[in-house]
């Protein structure tokens, strides 16, 4: 396998392989088949974000997969910003349809429709939706597993709102959403604030969470967007007012995707292969007998994998008879599984269990008369460990500078300050290869641009996926 430092693209693409996450052999290039192991970590990432939604009021949706060109008309900013990656739909069957429809590239054109319909009183507001769907654009870029695909697994809130006040509220839940997801699966982000031209199209700002991966580049693993009135006025989505009068609702979006995934992946991994956080691992616990002639280590094996199991751990035993318990080691580290038990004869005679922690160095004895609440301080441990190293690598590859020359040519993420104009932002991406990311929400650091020396404000460059 290649080392991770020495070359993370080639490094990415063998985890992702080797582990069975995603084929990417499909014929229609930039989708990609979502392997069993995979699709169950995203399948548990969705239960997170479920999780975190649903307890604070929103309700999951459905719509249809076609936009049709009338719809995505209405917001003629919007179309302009997906016209070159949409997937038109032109026949139904042998015939030609009315009204060519799209593959939905976001859903906004789907939903307001609707909200305009739904939404009739103050009383209906905040109105707060989200679906997990997929989405499609014609990524022409090259692609690669979860960071960059054509057919992307999305979740997406709407929410509507009787001010814009109401709606500024909305984007600071978000926020807290985006903290406590990225605390359960262990990533550390910068949190920055678009520049205008690169905001996402019909919103009156976006703001972004950014991942410092491997490699010298950032990726976007989470966008938040207050539209204010301008997709409701476009769509007539209007309520009425306790005095009898309609206003427009004021809406707000927050998407994410399998780059989530992705982050992981690049983030935690190590030259063994996947770390995943105990939350999202399809097997929290592996149990490898070990055979004897004198002990019956798989009923042992057994009795301890259904205390676990009827504690809630999702837990698998590797009895297979052709493989070394040293093959089973390497490949339960590979698939990321975050605690590996072994029992062999020593450990029945003991009356006491092995454990391995992954991305965490030598073993550990559990008493097997009590072995859950063990099992889950180990589980614990391992996600602190996961924590600590995303702070620790976010930290040393965010590089404060002042001054051009001090860019480190083997990628990093820059902290500047910036006067907020394109044309010293285009000019610091000439000399650097590193585009704006935008204002640093939370900072009020002030200093002299890098570029041209008018004030500005703390402000985040860097590559990006």
């Amino acid at each position: 396998m290649e080392f991770k430092k020495d070359n993370f693209s080639e490094w990415y693409n063998e985890i992702v392989e080797t582990s069975q996450l995603s084929d990417k052999r499909y014929p229609v290039k930039g989708m990609n088949v979502w392997m069993p192991y995979g699709l169950k970590i995203m399948q548990l990432i969705d239960r997170i974000i479920r999780d975190e939604v649903d307890r604070r009021g929103f309700s999951e949706v459905q719509l249809p997969l076609l936009i049709t060109r009338n719809q995505l008309a209405v917001e003629f900013e919007h179309l302009k910003g997906f016209e070159g990656q949409v997937y038109w739909v032109t026949r139904g069957g042998l015939e030609p349809l009315e009204v060519e429809a799209a593959l939905r590239p976001t859903s906004e054109s789907a939903m307001y429709p609707m909200f305009s319909l739904w939404i009739r009183s103050h009383a209906d507001l905040p109105f707060k939706l989200y679906q997990i769907v997929n989405t499609y654009r014609y990524e022409t870029k090259h692609t690669r597993s979860f960071l960059r695909v054509r057919e992307i697994h999305f979740f997406e809130a709407h929410t509507a709102h009787v001010d814009y006040e109401d709606a500024e509220r909305q984007i600071s839940e978000y926020l807290e959403i985006m903290k406590s997801i990225a605390g359960r699966l262990g990533l550390n982000y910068l949190l920055d604030k678009r520049p205008d031209w690169d905001k996402f199209p019909g919103a009156v700002y976006t703001v972004a969470a950014d991942a410092l991966m491997p490699g010298g580049r950032t990726l976007q693993i989470g966008t938040f967007h207050n539209y204010g009135e301008n997709f409701s006025k476009n769509y007539d989505i209007t309520y009425e007012t306790e005095s009898g009068t309609r206003n427009y609702v004021s809406q707000t979006t927050y998407g994410m995707s399998e780059r989530l995934l992705g982050a992981i992946i690049g983030i935690h991994g190590d030259d063994k292969g996947l770390i995943l956080p105990p939350e999202i691992a399809p097997v929290q616990v592996v149990i490898i007998p070990i055979p004897s002639a004198k002990t019956d280590v798989n009923g042992t094996a057994a009795k301890i994998a259904k205390t676990l199991q009827d504690s809630g751990l999702r837990v698998k035993i590797d009895d297979r008879d052709a493989y070394t318990p040293g093959f089973k080691y390497n490949h339960w580290e590979m698939m990321g599984v975050p605690l590996r038990l072994e029992i062999g004869e020593k450990e029945v005679d003991g009356n006491f269990i092995t454990a391995a922690r992954r991305g965490i160095s030598g073993r550990v004895k559990m008493h097997a008369q009590d072995i859950f609440p063990e099992v889950r301080e180990q589980l614990d441990e391992v996600q602190k460990k996961i924590m600590e190293k995303s702070v620790q690598f976010h930290n040393d590859h965010l590089s404060s500078i002042s001054e051009t020359y001090e860019v480190n040519k083997d990628g990093n993420a820059y902290s500047v300050f910036w006067c907020g104009s394109k044309e010293c932002s285009d000019r610091f991406e000439e000399m650097t290869e590193a585009s704006c990311l935008g204002l640093r929400v939370g900072s009020k650091k002030k200093g002299k641009c890098i570029i041209c020396g008018k004030d500005g404000h703390e402000a985040v460059f860097s590559r990006t996926y």
